[in-house]
């Protein structure tokens, strides 16, 4: 989970990171261009860039919070894509 400056929400929460290009609306993708910048930060959970990419390491992250808040959930990738498991998305 990482504090966020969006001002609807207090956190993001990804557990799954990375997209594909679908329709000329991913143009622009700002998730691709963040995750290219985290990447070069050394973000492990960039290490594969933009490809579809699950992170067991975060899926109980949020069990650790001490009070409610507002979670943005993946804003760096697609949770449907066909590359995640409806069983990682139910965990």
């Amino acid at each position: 989970m990482a504090q966020s400056r969006i001002e609807w929400t207090q956190a993001t929460w990804n557990p799954v990171t990375g997209c594909d290009k679908i329709s000329p609306g991913c143009k622009h993708c700002y998730a691709e261009r963040m995750s290219r910048r985290l990447q070069a930060m050394g973000n492990r959970n960039y290490a594969h860039g933009f490809q579809v990419t699950l992170h067991e390491h975060m899926l109980e992250r949020p069990l650790s919070w001490h009070k409610p808040q507002l979670v943005f959930v993946n804003s760096m990738s697609d949770l449907f894509h066909e590359a995640v498991p409806l069983t990682f998305i139910q965990r």
